[in-house]
């Protein structure tokens, strides 16, 4: 379930990606009195109440080279959370004399009530680095050190990638999950050459989805949605004739493509393909894919488009030969 894990900083790492200064781990689920699950991974909250669901629902692909953020800073310990996590490491010595001396008086650790910014508990919090768990190009660019920001401030202007709405949206587009795309076709499990075979898909299922990301601490949020709009067909042979010609039907309200009724045999379906020829013993493997449009909105009114997505699915068509009796 996790997307997003601790990310290692100069000098000294979080050991065990995901893990935190009291040896629990980052990751955890609330339910709320409405009966939603949140979960909460790396400092980031993702309500995924609105997501789709079932087994044969799957992650959106890029239709771009658009991947999700590769790595950003958040509000990540305490000043309690931040000296029960380091004091330990220097009084190990295994970052050696001279560096753990540094830390210590950057972080004016011999003040017992000034160190790590105690006398600021409650008003603020040390910001650390995030790394997705895919590792993107660039995943290792969040390199500075834990840096203090008082609450209802931003972030040091010269701190690239830190928490915004439109990197919150890329984080929630990569948790979208989308219902399978196997077709209902008509006829079911076998058709014959040169007779059009429907293609439609379920359409209670393909509804606009979403997920929200968060982060309370510094009450920012992004909810990404995700809409379908077309369904590709690809037959599996060059020798089909798709319909539309183009192979890609529209959605018509929430239905994509057209349910095959009694009557129908003399029409041409709005969505579907016609096989030029057989499968012989074997099966043609076609190919739908939907298409779903992204767009996001975030805290302040921000908001925009991502590239849109693609899920699909392969599934076996055996085509067979009419065969007639000559008496």
């Amino acid at each position: 379930m996790a997307l997003i894990l601790t990310a290692t900083t100069p000098a000294y790492a979080d050991k065990g990606f995901g893990g935190s200064t009291d040896g629990e781990s980052q990751q955890h689920a609330e339910t709320g009195d409405d009966g939603t699950v949140s979960v909460t991974v790396g400092g980031i909250v993702f309500d995924r109440s609105k997501n789709g669901s079932g087994g044969s629902a799957g992650a959106l692909t890029s239709s771009t080279s658009w991947s999700p953020p590769a790595c950003w800073y958040a509000p990540k310990y305490t000043p309690e959370q931040l000296q029960k996590y380091l004091e330990p490491i220097w009084e190990a010595g295994s970052t050696g004399y001279e560096w753990d001396a540094e830390q210590r008086e950057k972080y004016n650790a011999d003040d017992e009530k000034k160190a790590f910014n105690k006398d600021k508990s409650g008003e603020g919090f040390w910001w650390g680095s995030y790394v997705n768990k895919s590792y993107p190009p660039g995943w290792d660019a969040c390199t500075e050190d834990y840096f203090w920001v008082d609450t209802g401030d931003a972030p040091p202007a010269d701190i690239e990638n830190a928490i915004t709405p439109e990197i919150l949206a890329g984080l929630a587009y990569a948790e979208i999950r989308v219902p399978g795309t196997e077709v209902t076709l008509a006829p079911t499990e076998t058709t014959k050459v040169n007779l059009p075979t429907w293609a439609w898909l379920d359409g209670a299922e393909f509804k606009p989805v979403s997920v929200t990301a968060s982060v309370p601490d510094i009450a920012i949020s992004a909810t990404a949605t995700a809409e379908p709009v077309s369904l590709e067909i690809k037959p599996g042979t060059p020798d089909a004739q798709t319909y539309p010609a183009s192979g890609v039907c529209g959605i018509d309200g929430r239905r994509i493509g057209e349910p095959y009724r009694k009557g129908d045999a003399d029409r041409t379906p709005p969505c579907g393909v016609k096989y030029l020829r057989s499968s012989g013993d074997g099966a043609f493997p076609l190919q739908a894919t939907v298409t779903w449009e992204i767009h996001w909105t975030g805290t302040g009114g921000a908001g925009g488009d991502l590239p849109d997505g693609e899920f699909g699915a392969t599934q076996d068509v055996v085509v067979q030969e009419i065969q007639a009796i000559n008496r």
